[in-house]
């Protein structure tokens, strides 16, 4: 024996991930309080060392595809570790995924979007846990299939295995929409969709062929596809397995090897002659997956918040237990700026998804002034938080030196995942031209924008001179679409500023003004300037063991 460990950091493990002042204010505030039990049950579950294991499993076993049986008969399966399964059953066993939409409780849409927050132990289980709450508003515009299916996907039941999905006691759904040569610009999809010979389309059934570059969690029990009709570009429901037990003709390409996600099986799949269900009219294929679309961006809100909190909660952990020349980490005035500045990053990110969160909640029980703000304020979100994601993780796993880019440390998953929820639904460009569109195409998105940011005018100048500039910047149409990244982040700040002003103490809504909006600030975390108070910032990060 040659050395003795001491001044290493012991495992976060023990805590509650909602036990976080930011979310469980958020809650209250946007009316989910009846269902803080059950969110904390669920932290509670997150900050065990087993379940932060099934994370690691997951992600260090990756799923593999057998295209093929050991005779030679194809079965296009996907294999999974049992970690991965057990996450599964966790999320949806807590209504992760789609219960809420059989709860007629307001505040149960922000309830899940605090439980999505706080189980936060994998990222890439969350894919089919979101595809499926995205999948029931899509579905709903096809009475017939939504009174079929509807009930299977919002039950608690997490069951495992390809079968006839109404014979099963819970189902999971996916989404297979892009193409190798079209991407974002789904309008350029080659799948064709054929009405059923003999039957013209008159009972929605269709045989669907062509190629998908996307499709994540293949072993869904079903998905919704974009496929060009007679009609025009149309919305289709393809079940994995059709009605009596025959397989669909879904076949496995291959596994993406991705930067990260990597617990997700995502891949490349063919429809051979695949049986569909036409969902909504034929020719509205994308009016018909928007909602889903809203859905699934309010996710990557939630995901990029709950990555960027778990790497701050990561990074100070480590400051509060590391010392280095002579005091704690978390003493060192440096690091306190670093940590401040990722805090304030932080809570301006959750605040803005828990508001989102909350009018998403309104606007599906039929609040028109919520559905417009949602339109615009969740696709700069989106487009904002999704992008400061990654350099927020990238500078928490700095915190830990050369521990935080080992793999034994969670920092590195974290980082690895960021960059995806940037890119899903959406990358920035997309995300960013979508906000213009809202206010070119729903004049009332902008105006209930302005409603919502004239509620904080008047309690901070920078703020008050940074919504004056916004709304100049909407004054002119010239080069609109080569200064939409400019304008959607201007957007994206004002609707946080507005948000910590109203909601979040003296010193971080002081803090975001003077850097965010002011511009006193390096660029770089820890660039916070000297008058900032940096105690009651800190204060924010939750408390760990």
């Amino acid at each position: 024996m040659t050395h003795e460990v001491f001044n290493q950091v012991p495992p976060l493990v023990g805590h509650d991930t909602a036990a976080d002042p930011v979310l469980l204010e958020g809650v209250q505030r946007e009316g989910a309080a009846w269902a803080l039990p059950e969110i904390h049950e669920l932290g509670r579950l997150a900050g065990t060392a087993e379940a932060q294991g099934w994370g690691r499993l997951a992600e260090r076993v990756p799923p593999r595809l057998h295209t093929f049986d050991r005779y030679g008969n194809r079965i296009d399966e996907v294999e999974y570790v049992p970690a991965y399964h057990q996450l599964m059953e966790t999320a949806v066993s807590h209504g992760v995924h789609a219960a809420p939409w059989g709860d007629d409780r307001p505040g149960a849409h922000v309830a899940r979007a605090a439980k999505f927050f706080a189980w936060n132990v994998d990222a890439g289980h969350g894919c089919p846990v979101s595809m499926t709450y995205a999948v029931v508003p899509a579905l709903r515009q096809s009475p017939e299939l939504a009174a079929r299916f509807e009930p299977l996907l919002t039950n608690r039941t997490y069951d495992f295995g390809l079968r006839d999905p109404e014979t099963k006691a819970g189902l999971v759904a996916g989404m297979s929409m892009t193409e190798k040569q079209g991407g974002s610009d789904v309008r350029a999809n080659t799948t064709t969709a054929t009405p059923l010979a003999g039957r013209d389309g008159a009972d929605g059934t269709y045989v669907i062929r062509g190629h998908k570059w996307f499709t994540s969690a293949p072993m869904s029990d079903m998905f919704l596809t974009l496929a060009q009709a007679p009609g025009g570009l149309s919305c289709f429901l393809l079940p994995r397995v059709l009605p009596g037990g025959e397989a669909n003709p879904i076949r496995f390409q291959r596994l993406k090897d991705k930067l990260g996600n990597k617990s997700n099986a995502s891949s490349e799949i063919e429809y051979d002659d695949a049986i569909g269900w036409l969902v909504g009219e034929e020719g509205k294929g994308v009016k018909t997956i928007v909602e889903m679309v809203n859905m699934t961006r309010l996710d990557c809100v939630i995901g990029s918040s709950s990555g960027m909190r778990n790497a701050l909660v990561q990074a100070t952990h480590h400051a509060r237990h590391r010392a280095a020349f002579g005091k704690l980490l978390v003493d060192q005035p440096l690091m306190r700026n670093v940590l401040a500045d990722l805090q304030v990053e932080s809570e301006a990110a959750m605040t803005a998804m828990l508001r989102l969160a909350g009018a998403n909640d309104r606007a599906i029980r039929g609040d028109e002034q919520e559905g417009a703000l949602r339109r615009l304020a969740l696709a700069a979100t989106k487009y904002y938080v999704c992008k400061r994601a990654p350099i927020a993780a990238g500078e928490a796993l700095e915190c830990l030196g050369g521990n935080g880019y080992t793999e034994d440390f969670d920092l590195a998953r974290i980082y690895r995942e960021m960059p995806l929820l940037s890119i899903w639904e959406g990358s920035g460009n997309v995300a960013a031209l979508d906000a213009l569109r809202a206010i070119g195409r729903e004049p009332a998105s902008l105006d209930a924008f302005f409603v919502e940011a004239e509620l904080a005018a008047g309690a901070d100048p920078r703020y008050d001179e940074a919504l004056a500039s916004l709304k100049k910047e909407l004054t002119s149409f010239d080069d609109l679409e080569l200064r939409a990244r400019r304008i959607v982040e201007q957007i994206a700040l004002v609707f946080q500023a507005g948000l910590l002003l109203r909601h979040a103490p003296a010193a971080v809504a002081d803090a975001f003004c003077a850097t965010r909006l002011g511009r006193d600030w390096g660029g770089a975390f820890g660039t916070l300037p000297a008058g900032v108070d940096l105690a009651p910032i800190l204060d924010r990060v939750p408390a760990t063991a």
